[in-house]
């Protein structure tokens, strides 16, 4: 097994923040993150309060190797979200950040949840596989699906991208696949604050 945990509920590879598997620039097809290149100068004005720490790029990139479970254990990726707005949480029950944000994001999902909109929080727990889910009944989620990634395949090829991640880990990512924004630490997705940043990517 590669541990994830070193030192505690912080993943650290090197230095740097983590915000997605990207393209290299050269790759990116013309036009092929259009949608989300409309909106990141809006996004990115509402980059505060409960979300300050959130960071928009320049111009928007493709995100790819997002590969993970479903609900039901069957393989899938975030392409399968392809045409609406998601918000992509990278979490582990180790993490006591990830632990205490769960709950705002099935507020979230609450709140905006729709066939335009969803929460898809990635559970990343390699060891006792049981206890995520576990975790999601003790805490009383109603409106999160569980995601999981057993293997945290995402997570090394993050690394080996050269990114690096302190958990939890989210990402705006638009309707064309394209990273928006992105977050490293834990935010109450509930607050006004990130409403209103979600909002502006519609």
């Amino acid at each position: 097994m590669r541990p994830l945990l070193v030192g505690g509920a912080l993943v650290a590879v090197a230095a740097g923040v983590l915000y997605g598997i990207i393209e290299p620039a050269g790759k990116k097809a013309s036009g092929e993150c259009a949608v989300s290149d409309a909106v990141i100068g809006r996004v990115a004005a509402l980059e505060k309060g409960a979300v300050a720490a959130a960071t928009s790029p320049k111009t928007a990139q493709p995100m790819i190797g997002l590969d993970f479970l479903g609900p039901d254990g069957k393989p899938m990726s975030l392409e399968a979200f392809r045409g609406r707005l998601t918000l992509v949480n990278i979490w582990a029950t180790w993490c006591v950040p990830c632990r205490e944000e769960m709950p705002t994001l099935d507020r979230l999902q609450a709140k905006l949840g729709s066939k335009d909109f969803e929460v898809v929080a990635i559970n990343v727990d390699t060891a006792r596989l049981e206890r995520a889910r576990d975790f999601f009944r003790d805490i009383s989620v109603k409106n999160l699906t569980f995601y999981s990634d057993p293997k945290a395949d995402v997570f090394y090829r993050l690394r080996t991208a050269g990114k690096v991640v302190g958990l939890p880990t989210t990402f705006l990512v638009g309707r064309d696949g394209c990273e928006i924004a992105a977050m490293a630490g834990p935010a109450d997705w509930s607050s006004d604050d990130a409403v209103a940043m979600i909002r502006a990517a519609h």
